[in-house]
Order: C-alpha cells, then sequence, then structure tokens
C-alpha cells in the first residue's frame, strides 16, 4: 500500500478515541455521578449519560440493523459537528457542570474524567502535528 494513503497513529487513534472511547466513558463516568450523586448533580449527569446513551447508539446503529430509520439519519448527521467532537463533548461539557453542580459526591469521577480529557487532548495535539 502506498504511504501516501496511510494514516498517522495519531490521526487514527484520535478518530478512534471520539468516535468509541470517549462517549462511552462519558456514559459510565456519568451513570457512576447518577447512582453516587444527589440533586442537580444527578439530573446534569443524567443529562450527560442520555446524551453519551445516544451517541453510543447512533455509532453503532448499523452493526444492529438500525441504519435505514429517518432518526439514524438524523442522529448521523449530528455526529458530524465540529469534527465528530461536537456531539461527545456536550456530553463530557454536562458531566463537568455536574462536577460543579450542588450535590455532588466522589470526586474520584472527576479525577478519571480529567484524565480522559487530558488523553483526548494530547490526541489531539498529536494529530495536529502528524
Amino acid at each position: 500500500m502506498s504511504p501516501l494513503l496511510q494514516t498517522s497513529w495519531p490521526v487514527a487513534s484520535l478518530f478512534l478515541a471520539q468516535k468509541f472511547v470517549l462517549p462511552e466513558a462519558v456514559l459510565v463516568l456519568a451513570l457512576l455521578r447518577v447512582v453516587f450523586g444527589r440533586g442537580l448533580a444527578r439530573v446534569l449527569a443524567l443529562l450527560a449519560a442520555l446524551l453519551a446513551a445516544a451517541i453510543t447508539l447512533t455509532v453503532f446503529a448499523p452493526a444492529l440493523g438500525l441504519a435505514g430509520t429517518g432518526l439514524y439519519r438524523w442522529a448521523a448527521r449530528s455526529l458530524t459537528l465540529g469534527g465528530g467532537l461536537g456531539l461527545p463533548l456536550t456530553a463530557s461539557a454536562l458531566l463537568v457542570l455536574s462536577a460543579i453542580a450542588p450535590g455532588v459526591r466522589a470526586r474520584w469521577i472527576d479525577v478519571l474524567h480529567g484524565l480522559l480529557i487530558l488523553v483526548l487532548l494530547g490526541l489531539w495535539l498529536a494529530a495536529q502535528i502528524a
């Protein structure tokens, strides 16, 4: 295969992370915040979890045989916003808001989320350089 057609590992890693890691990780962390949080923190985490679940369902819809619906086409187009990071970062932002809302508990969720964002930022920077 020609090197011209091969993508660099940072670009491929960023693509895989934004498509298959970030939404699922935010979903798990948001569900943990729903379990451990209270009040407004729980509500914001639930919104983040619902958005992350919708993103995950949209990504895996073709494998589940759900790609023929009109709702799927709309959701798939929405996932292309911001170079594919628009909606996943929106779910992540909702999780950040739940971290500063009243009723927050289990700060280790915020540490894991921060590490996730740092890794994603590192991949983005590496992809910009490559």
